[in-house]
């Protein structure tokens, strides 16, 4: 009889873990970048393809990056709070990831543009070095470029008023702005 509970005894510890491993929140996952310089950005702009995005251009502001695409159905839901962002005073730059560039035109004239400027990733590369391994993600850069934060996901209000405003808001009060 001892023996025919070891089964039961060992299925219920490993559904126990599984259970408090997927219990977790998705969009905390530790990223190796948070607390580092930015990888570098250099890229052809979304819409001014004739034009580069750089890090460069990022630096001297709080500001966000999003990764973002056409084909992206979690995009559209966070789209409005990105907007809401932008509108804020918050500067947005764009991450267009694995896209086509006629696509993803499209898709900001119908639902909008709230990125300052957006750069075109068509292959994956520059999100490659980034650590984007899904879309939404979004990182929040200090002033001087060092990523403080990264949200795994679509963001939601309650990410908006809870995680994203507040640390922009500390970092604004830090870099005196």
């Amino acid at each position: 009889m001892k023996w025919g509970l070891i089964p039961l005894a060992v299925f219920a510890a490993l559904a126990a873990m599984l259970y408090v491993s997927l219990g977790g929140n998705n969009s905390e996952v530790p990223s190796p970048l948070v607390g580092k310089a930015a990888p570098a950005i250099d890229g052809p702009r979304l819409l001014q393809p004739d034009s580069r995005l750089t890090l460069a251009d990022l630096r001297g502001e709080v500001a966000l990056v999003n990764v973002w695409a056409s084909w992206c159905a979690a995009c559209l839901d966070e789209h409005a709070y990105v907007s809401a962002l932008s509108e804020r005073g918050v500067p947005v730059y764009g991450l267009n990831y694995k896209d086509e560039r006629p696509a993803a035109k499209a898709w900001l004239e119908r639902y909008g543009n709230p990125y300052t400027a957006s750069v075109f990733d068509g292959d994956g590369a520059i999100g490659l070095d980034w650590g984007v391994y899904g879309v939404p993600e979004t990182f929040l850069l200090d002033a001087s470029g060092t990523i403080r934060y990264k949200h795994i996901g679509a963001i939601t209000q309650q990410a908006m008023d809870e995680e994203i405003l507040p640390r922009i808001e500390r970092l604004r009060e830090e870099a005196g702005t």
